[in-house]
């Protein structure tokens, strides 16, 4: 099992930045590829971002370039950049039981934060 708990997220301009956070517990950390996702209102949930534990990563077209996953010990953090009023979402953390795969499809992960809201103004 493993527990994961999102921090961050919150209002900005368009252009501005923001840092989301995720802590997991339980299984050790290594042993997961981690990814974050987005849903929209009335959309469905997209790919983001994904680090395997090797520190491989792989993004999304529409976010390459302006965000960054990472991870630190047992958090992995989004840092994201140039922000426009289309990144306005809810944000969820998940983690991937396989550890060698970068996976874009959310029926992968396995583990879920609680999601954060990230609002972008223009």
């Amino acid at each position: 099992q493993v527990q994961l708990v999102q921090s961050g997220g919150g209002v900005v301009q368009a252009g501005g930045s923001l840092r989301l956070s995720c802590t997991a517990s339980g299984r050790t950390f290594s042993d997961c590829s981690m990814g974050w996702f987005r849903q929209a209102p009335g959309k469905e949930r997209e790919f983001v971002a994904a680090e395997n534990w090797n520190g491989k990563t792989y993004y999304g077209d529409s976010v390459k370039g302006r965000f960054t996953i990472s991870r630190d010990n047992d958090t992995v953090i989004l840092e994201m950049n140039d922000l426009k009023p289309d990144d306005t979402a809810v944000y969820y953390c998940a983690a991937d039981a396989d550890r060698n795969e970068l996976r874009v499809g959310d029926w992968a992960y396995e583990y879920w934060g609680q999601g954060t809201q990230v609002t972008v103004s223009s």
